[in-house]
């Protein structure tokens, strides 16, 4: 990991007496930092003492506490290039491979955003195959979408992942990709059915967008408005997005859950034999650790069948639940109606 020094990392070496010139090699310098250090050289502020074998390694330079999109540029690349963030770039492009090797995105496709400020995220760059990137590819953006680091284009679907973090203050990563399976399930515009794999049920809350173009405004919308009690978004036409208040790791296993969920249902569908939901106690469970390890869902407080509400789903699911007794027949008046409108076409065929 290359060390990022400071202007004030140089004061501090001034100050011990240290010799500027053995600094690392490899040591990245912010802006402020260079320009201190040219003016010591310049003046001959430089101790000429050799430096002993022993001798520590210099620190890494903090990041600085509230670095945000007004910060000075030397603050915005001191954050940039921090151990840290450089840590965090390494994550998007270890998920990007992980994306790429699963046939969850192909050619250019798919995006990758993680927060690292209260307006500043980091995110792929655009017309970059997600299996191939370095960390040197990476942009850093504000909330608003202009790119202020990175020499590379960002990514046009950041509007997206930016309007999802404005919308949910928990969200600190986020994924979108094309998985084959749940990306079917989108273009049929079917949400998958519930009560039915445990890990599904805890690590993920889906709801189904609508399409808009990718990239625009009106397509990040529709995603936003459904990510305050839903992380994992099957978009119309389009792939999936997912979000995590933990990490980018943990936005990825949603996209894992939520594939290899989908393949298992569209597997389970051919077998001939209804699919078999558990019950609504045992969702019940579920849905406490769900709520215990702070994952979103809407169905925390509901009762009985609104649990596993599976109207939508064709292939034979049957609630667990029982469902409730319907009354015996129409009433009285009701019946009288359909008589009459049965014995004048009856007249009429006649």
């Amino acid at each position: 990991m290359k060390t990022v020094i400071s202007a004030r990392d140089i004061e501090e070496m001034v100050r011990k007496g240290e010799d500027l010139k053995a600094l690392p090699a490899d040591a990245i310098l912010t802006p402020s930092a260079r320009d201190r250090l040219r003016d010591l050289l310049e003046n001959g502020r430089v101790v000429a003492r050799p430096k002993a074998a022993s001798a520590p390694s210099i620190a890494p330079a903090p990041v600085p506490a509230q670095v945000t999109s007004r910060s000075p540029r030397s603050e915005l690349e001191l954050l940039f290039n921090s151990p840290g963030v450089q840590s965090l770039k390494e994550q998007i492009c270890e998920i990007g491979r992980r994306l790429w090797s699963r046939a969850y995105v192909d050619g250019n496709g798919g995006n990758i955003a993680i927060r690292v400020g209260d307006d500043l995220a980091l995110c792929t760059p655009t017309l970059v195959s997600k299996g191939f990137m370095k960390p040197e590819d990476a942009c850093l953006v504000d909330l608003e979408g202009n790119q202020l680091l990175g020499t590379k284009k960002r990514t046009s679907e950041i509007l997206m992942h930016l309007q999802m973090m404005k919308r949910q203050p928990k969200m600190v990563a986020s994924v979108h990709c094309h998985p084959p399976y749940a990306t079917a399930f989108a273009v049929a515009g079917v949400e998958p059915p519930t009560c039915m794999i445990p890990e599904f049920e805890v690590f993920c809350a889906v709801a189904l967008a609508p399409y808009r173009t990718p990239g625009t405004p009106e397509m990040g919308a529709l995603v936003a408005d459904l990510v305050e009690q839903h992380n994992t978004i099957l978009m119309a036409n389009h792939g999936v997005v997912t979000w995590s208040h933990n990490s980018v790791e943990e936005a990825y296993w949603r996209v894992e859950i939520i594939e290899a969920y989908c393949r298992t249902l569209t597997v389970a569908a051919q077998l001939g034999k209804p699919l078999q939901t558990f019950s609504k106690e045992h969702l019940k469970d579920l849905l406490k650790i769900k709520q215990n390890l702070g994952f979103v869902d809407p169905r925390y407080g509901f009762k009985e069948c609104e649990l596993c509400d599976n109207d939508e789903w064709r292939p034979g699911v049957q609630c667990a639940v029982p469902a409730r007794e319907q009354p015996a027949g129409l009433d009285p008046e009701a019946e009288a109606v359909v008589q009459a409108v049965t014995d004048q076409i009856m007249g009429r065929l006649k």
